[in-house]
């Protein structure tokens, strides 16, 4: 099962009964925006408890002993007080010893927010905040696009929206994979359109993006429409896409359609989770398989191999080099 959330999973037992955070907490992983959202979700609990609440900050690599023991020393007001310290995983020696040591006799009316990665180093905080039963939030990266297209979806159901398995398909591939341009777009659309999110609203809103982005130029050319591709490419160009991002579409393009012909017959979901890709991409790469021999797809993807050098310094035009591997993989595509 999926673990893509919009906000990070949250377990542990020690909270406080007016729903104060407990005084500690783990947000484990490294997905930048689920760690962020976990923070500020301890101290907005925090504050809804007592609006009193002092927040301080810190980088674990950035500790000694003593500023990390001035940080959570007890208040001679005692005012209460959120600790936040990041990357705990980049501590000293000496640091990461402290705050395990911490974790068995915490400070009353501090509430210690200890972030780490995940792996192996300084491991023993990790082991000693679970130990001593420390409220645990879980914020791992997403990489599979399934997992992203269920934040995605619950994104829009978080911000108060519904959505269409094609509209959440369409809007990560405007948008693209890194989460907080997605949150933000979700929330926008929501916004905008009073809720429902379909395909159509992705494209009337993002539509530009999508237009000019890689990966619609590739469908467009491994599609055989080369001149909607050619047009694609050269206003991709004109607003800036890196040559290289478009020539790694054009082989995402030509592996897919390699990868989908040489797979074994079944359904898109059972296909698309032996070959780690969304259904949506399966049955798109299914149909533009058709058109392709072995031969042909061959010559594709000698093309996307040859035009990734010559993005990358072998070609004096590098512009030039795009349009004829476009013009290229349209050929390739008829090839028998």
């Amino acid at each position: 099962m999926a673990r893509a959330a919009a906000d990070s999973s949250d377990t542990g037992t020690r909270r406080g009964a007016d729903g104060a955070p407990g005084p500690l907490v783990l947000v484990l992983g490294d997905e930048e925006l689920l760690v962020d959202r976990a923070v500020a979700a301890t101290v907005a609990a925090a504050r809804r408890a007592r609006p009193d609440v002092e927040r301080r900050d810190a980088a674990a690599s950035e500790l000694s002993t003593g500023l990390l023991a001035d940080l959570v020393a007890p208040s001679l007001f005692a005012e209460p007080r959120v600790v936040v310290v990041r990357g705990a995983a980049e501590a000293t020696k000496d640091v990461a010893t402290a705050l395990a040591g911490y974790a068995g006799d915490p400070v009353d009316g501090v509430t210690l927010v200890v972030a780490h990665a995940g792996g192996a180093r300084n491991k023993a905080v990790v082991d000693a905040f679970r130990a001593a039963g420390a409220q645990l939030h879980t914020c791992e990266r997403i990489t599979r696009p399934g997992e992203r297209l269920d934040f995605v979806r619950a994104e829009i159901k978080r911000c108060g929206g519904t959505s269409t398995p094609d509209g959440v398909a369409a809007l990560v591939e405007a948008v693209g994979s890194d989460l907080r341009e997605l949150a933000s777009a979700a929330g926008q659309l929501v916004a905008d359109t009073g809720g429902l999110i379909d395909e159509s609203a992705v494209h009337r809103y993002h539509r530009g993006r999508a237009e000019v982005n890689g990966f619609a130029i590739a469908d467009l050319a491994v599609a055989g429409d080369v001149p909607a591709a050619l047009e694609a490419l050269r206003w991709a160009l004109a607003v800036g896409v890196p040559h290289v991002l478009i020539a790694d579409a054009l082989a995402d393009g030509v592996r897919t359609i390699a990868r989908v012909s040489g797979a074994r017959g079944g359904n898109a979901y059972a296909l698309a989770s032996e070959l780690g890709m969304p259904p949506w991409k399966v049955d798109r790469a299914r149909g533009a398989a058709r058109a392709w021999s072995e031969e042909g797809l061959a010559r594709g993807m000698a093309v996307v191999a040859e035009v990734n050098g010559a993005v990358k310094g072998a070609a004096a035009d590098p512009d030039y080099a795009l349009e004829k591997a476009v013009i290229e993989v349209g050929r390739a595509r008829r090839a028998r």
